[in-house]
């Protein structure tokens, strides 16, 4: 019989664990920056800002700009960096027509309702207001999370109660955007295998909290030495070096509004730039 897991508390982050097997997550989310094209003096909210890496460098190139994360754990790391950076629920944003952009770099996918998520992101930003970032895409690490599902399933636990990920389609969430008044500069859904900075055991150590929840503790380690295991000959290249299957969704939305004084929308060179059908691309792997 599979059993259904309780819902369990929000996953606890470690800024410094995550540091040590996660920094390629900031580290390669420059194409997002060069994407929302930031200028001095706009005012950017980050959603799901996480320890404040990118926020830090948008605050560097002369950004107001502030953070917002559910972790205060990492909210404590981002305010270490001099950042105004709160602790916020991303389906109760507070703010009305403040932002000039709202940014957002490998969070949308951890975030539950992603409908309630985007239509506090409308009420932030200021008509005309940009709202670029990128996430997990349909099909994103693939590898861990069949041989999560698979590992849960033996131990009788259901293990669609667990998953905190969606992995939303570049036409699901075009849908999704314009369904909450925006208009879709760019959306585009690519892979991009991504080489771990250690063993598969430290990704699962940081990532896969959610899915070791409903195990007692005792069981927890052997369980993630099994799913480590299970998937090693998958992801290891001819050099013994890890690469995740990971899947990107891109995007540029700018919520509708008022046009400014030359008959166009604010940031139109943006929109321009960028727009385009949603498209699958590959790539080769980065590192």
């Amino acid at each position: 019989m599979t059993r259904r897991a309780a819902s369990g508390p929000e996953a606890k982050w470690n800024p410094g664990l995550y540091s040590t097997n996660a920094r390629f997550v900031s580290d390669l989310g420059q194409p997002v920056v060069d994407l929302l094209a930031p200028q001095r003096g706009e005012r950017i909210l980050d959603l799901g800002c996480g320890d404040g890496v990118l926020t830090r460098k948008l605050a560097d190139l002369g950004c107001d700009i502030v953070g917002v994360d559910s972790s205060a754990e990492m909210i404590a790391a981002a305010r270490s960096l001099g950042l105004d950076a709160r602790v916020m629920d991303a389906r109760a944003l507070v703010f009305d027509a403040e932002f000039d952009a709202v940014f957002s770099n490998a969070a949308f996918h951890w975030m539950k309702d992603p409908d309630r998520v985007i239509a506090g992101v409308r009420r932030a930003l200021k008509p005309g207001g940009r709202f670029v970032g990128e996430c997990g895409g349909l099909g994103n690490v693939r590898t861990f999370v069949q041989a999560l599902e698979t590992a849960l399933a033996r131990r009788s636990i259901d293990p669609s109660t667990v998953n905190p990920w969606h992995f939303a389609s570049a036409d699901e969430h075009r849908a999704r955007l314009e369904a909450h008044g925006f208009d879709v500069m760019s959306v585009e859904l690519f892979e991009r295998p991504t080489p771990l900075p250690g063993d598969v055991a430290g990704w699962l150590e940081t990532f896969a909290q959610s899915f070791v929840a409903p195990l007692p503790a005792a069981e927890r380690p052997g369980f993630l030495a099994d799913v480590a295991a299970s998937v090693r000959s998958s992801l290891r290249n001819a050099d013994g070096v890890y690469i995740a299957d990971y899947v990107r969704l891109r995007f540029a939305a700018r919520r509708r509004g008022q046009e400014d004084d030359h008959g166009r929308g604010p940031r139109d060179d943006v929109t321009r730039r960028v727009a385009g059908p949603a498209r699958l691309i590959r790539t080769a792997p980065e590192g």
